[in-house]
């Protein structure tokens, strides 16, 4: 089974490691002993991605990406295991995805009369409540 990133981009299930761990939060008796929780490890070098995308992903400024070009990802939001893998499959996905799409173009734009106007109001109304402020010296 393969991981779906996009029409040409797919990520197989044997690059992507699943560790259960035990998740946090209510539910009883039940968080103490079932490991519903699921910890994803993705290595980014090791992987069938190109090098493109490599570099894209490990550009990224993501506190789930080790230093050492594994992703981390931490799911544990729901009381299923298989509902926490699936969420966490996504996340990653979208993580990949995130990476994969092309930056926008600035456009410059410059600012409008009317704003300089009004800026420069605001500065001259400032201006004169610190004036009024000053001492007076006679």
């Amino acid at each position: 089974m393969h991981l779906k990133i996009s029409d040409h981009i797919s990520i197989p299930d044997t690059s992507i490691e699943f560790y259960p761990i035990r998740s946090r939060g209510p539910g009883g008796q039940n968080v103490n002993k079932v490991s519903s929780g699921v910890h994803i490890r993705f290595d980014i070098h090791a992987s069938d991605l190109t090098e493109e995308i490599k570099a894209k992903l490990l550009s990224l400024n993501d506190r789930r990406i080790t230093p050492q070009g594994i992703i981390v990802i931490k799911a544990m939001t729901f009381r299923s295991a298989a509902k926490n893998r699936e969420d966490g499959l996504e996340r990653l996905a979208e993580l990949i995805r995130r990476a994969v799409r092309p930056v926008k173009k600035r456009k410059a734009t410059r600012p409008t009369r009317g704003s300089k106007e009004r800026r420069l109001d605001s500065k001259n109304r400032r201006s004169r409540v610190k004036v009024l402020r000053k001492k007076i010296n006679i």
